[in-house]
């Protein structure tokens, strides 16, 4: 089967398209022809040479931890899933693939009304954000700030805590702005005065805060709330000095399977800026690196 790999940490340009074996599900796994993989930050750092907990194995390595396809081989005691359904699910490393191998309990149906792109790359960002959510608390009168609010996993933070009853505050580049509008958040521009123009937009005060940005936008938020009330997506190295919080929680296909039902409900919207072929995972790669624009980027396999 065709991937999309790396055989040396790097930039970009070391992922290559490879052949490899085709894998065979096994006893309690489905595997799936994948239509689509999300590519995320996680991936940019796996490919720079990031190892994360519970990966072992040598390279070369497949990046990819998100996905959508046709499950087309079931293993010995599987029950719920055929050949020929479609799915959206999640593994560790391996889904820039034509296919994958994930245990049945990685997956859940696709909803009818849900295109291929979008449910390639939504695993990842919608259950951080919802896990992010859980650990904080925030709902009915509370005001939370979310840092990166254009991004995938803040794009739905924004309209879950929304949800929750909870009044959103949001940082993106000025382009930004009017998107983050139409998901009902009060837009702030990032920069010198950032402290000013979130507290100018929360005169009550912030109750929690959702770190995507790391950075400026972390040291703003410990002048607005105490460090347990940040959950940081991206400062891991500061956090545990600091006393602010990383996600903990874990993926589970009943999570996914109520956030997807949400999006073809018009209740969770999901925005994917660009699909890349498989072929073409280091162009992907290049625009997730340089963080402009909102919503995701997708490797289109079959």
């Amino acid at each position: 089967m065709k991937v999309a790999a790396f055989s040396e940490f790097g930039g970009p340009e070391v992922l290559r398209t490879m052949e490899v074996e085709t894998p065979r599900a096994g006893g309690g796994q489905v595997r799936v022809r994948v239509r689509a993989a999300g590519v995320q930050p996680f991936d940019v750092a796996v490919r720079q040479g990031w190892t994360p907990p519970g990966v072992s194995g040598g390279l070369p390595r497949v990046p990819g931890n998100e996905f959508a396809g046709v499950v087309d081989q079931v293993g010995a005691g599987v029950t719920g899933f055929a050949p020929g359904d479609e799915v959206l699910g999640f593994d560790l490393l391996g889904c820039y693939a034509e296919y994958v191998v994930v245990p049945a309990e990685n997956v859940t149906p696709k909803p009818a009304g849900m295109s291929w792109e979008v449910a390639g790359g939504f695993t990842a960002g919608t259950q951080t954000a919802h896990i992010a959510l859980e650990q904080l608390g925030a709902g009915e009168g509370d005001t939370l700030l979310v840092h990166a609010a254009a991004g995938a996993v803040g794009t739905a933070a924004v309209q879950l805590a929304r949800s929750r009853g909870a009044v959103v505050i949001g940082t993106a580049r000025q382009e930004n702005h009017d998107y983050l509008r139409s998901l009902g958040a009060v837009p702030v521009a990032y920069g010198e005065g950032l402290e000013e123009r979130v507290r100018a937009a929360a005169p009550g005060g912030v109750d929690a805060v959702l770190d995507g940005a790391g950075g400026e936008a972390l040291d703003v938020s410990l002048r607005l709330v105490e460090p347990d009330r940040i959950v940081t997506l991206v400062e891991h190295g500061r956090a545990a000095g600091l006393g602010v919080q990383t996600t903990r929680g874990v993926r589970l296909a009943s999570r996914l399977a109520e956030l997807a039902e949400l999006h073809v409900r018009g209740a969770l919207a999901w925005h994917v800026r660009r699909a890349y072929p498989l072929e073409r995972a280091a162009e992907a790669h290049r625009e997730v690196e340089a963080r402009h624009g909102r919503g995701k980027v997708v490797l289109t396999v079959s």
